[in-house]
């Protein structure tokens, strides 16, 4: 077997993890199709550039790398990392109760709530009775269907938009409904929920490989950097965050005509669409420097910055981590920008590479508040705070 922490394999955030780099997503998908038959519970994340492995027991790495092998793919384990959000909470089961009825996340053992399809960040809550009044700087948005966001009703909404949520501790959430994409029914499946998402659940795995295949087919001719993610049962196509508008992807293409293809593909195949599943979570921080705090969160997290000048977008340029979003607030708020968030980010990343990670956060600003053997503390220029954290 492939020993975990060595060769192709890490352990991050508690699950035995993989990154194979891949020329394109046909490439990608003919190692996932391999994949899909060893076990219905490995995690399979296809991009244009490779894939993300994560397997439900690593009794099944060496025949993952075998197969990668065979497909002349490598690895890259130091780009494996994995992002959470941290809230800590006097309340715990009342912040909990909120946070779950807006995201339609499972429970965890640990008292926090994860994605059911792992695919957006887990929220871990903390006990804390620190008093900390002021507003966080930083906050959720969260796109959803709008009969879902409907169903959620998580109270009054406030705002420019009507679309602000606070939980019991003050911690506040965009949530914000979605659009069909398009308005015909060649792309009826598709929700715009930030990006284009189209959900489809499969009957066999033979019919998921089949259908990670025919979209990766369908989007490397056409040029697109098309996400497609295997769970369980399922098959999710994503645009990714303002992809499919000619002004973010920036290709000679109609994102919607792909849409139609993906969607007639999927059809064909005899996968059915669940107009429940589209989901988009980001996180949005304010700052009163938003130059100094974007370059420490693109350093620190290794994102790429929108190729829109208009833009204050950083993402992970695997499109496997949560797109973080940066607006200016009046320096003068000096008690706000003082104060603690309740809210913080928690980055996973493997043990060999966490000297590494805490030292770029330093060199782009960061201060490191205290570390122990597998937990780094830091502060970004303005305060807020990312914990770096090994192990399992």
């Amino acid at each position: 077997m492939t020993g975990i922490g060595t060769g192709d394999w890490r352990t991050v955030d508690g699950v035995v993890t993989a990154w194979f780099d891949a020329p394109s997503l046909s490439a990608g998908a003919s190692l996932a199709g391999r994949i899909v038959e060893l076990s219905a519970g490995i995690l399979v994340d296809l991009r244009a550039t490779g894939l993300r492995v994560r397997l439900d027991s690593d009794e099944h790495a060496e025949a993952v790398s075998r197969a990668a092998r065979d497909l002349g793919l490598s690895a890259d384990p130091a780009v494996l990392q994995h992002l959470s959000v941290v809230l800590e909470s006097a309340n715990p089961a009342g912040v909990r109760q909120f946070w779950q009825g807006v995201l339609d996340y499972a429970p965890t053992e640990d008292g926090g709530l994860a994605d059911p399809w792992q695919r957006d960040p887990a929220i871990r809550i903390r006990q804390s009775n620190e008093p900390r009044h002021l507003r966080n700087r930083i906050h959720l948005d969260v796109v959803r269907p709008a009969a879902a966001v409907m169903q959620a009703s998580p109270g009054e909404a406030s705002g420019p938009y009507g679309v602000c949520h606070a939980d019991p501790d003050g911690n506040e959430v965009d949530l914000v409904p979605g659009d069909p994409l398009g308005e015909t029914a060649g792309t009826s499946d598709w929700q715009t929920v930030f990006g284009a998402i189209a959900g489809y659940r499969v009957a066999s795995p033979t019919q998921q490989r089949d259908l990670a295949a025919a979209a990766g087919q369908l989007a490397d001719d056409a040029g697109f950097p098309l996400l497609v993610d295997l769970r369980p049962g399922l098959v999710i196509l994503d645009s990714g965050k303002d992809q499919a508008e000619e002004d973010a992807h920036g290709l000679d293409l109609d994102f919607t005509d792909l849409a139609a293809n993906l969607q007639t593909a999927a059809r064909g195949l005899g996968a059915t669409a669940d107009p429940a599943l589209p989901r988009f979570v980001q996180l949005f921080l304010d700052a009163a420097d938003v130059a100094a705090v974007r370059a420490f969160w693109a350093a620190a997290l290794g994102y790429t910055q929108d190729r829109r000048t208009e833009v204050s977008d950083i993402h992970d340029p695997r499109r496997l981590n949560p797109v973080l979003v940066f607006q200016e607030i009046d320096a003068s708020e000096t008690e706000r920008c003082r104060q603690r968030n309740r809210i913080h980010v928690e980055l996973a990343v493997p043990a060999d590479v966490a000297r590494a990670r805490l030292a770029s956060t330093i060199a782009a600003g960061g201060r490191l508040l205290d570390e122990s053997e597998d937990r780094r503390r830091v502060a970004d220029p303005e305060g807020n705070e990312l914990v770096i954290v090994t192990g399992t």
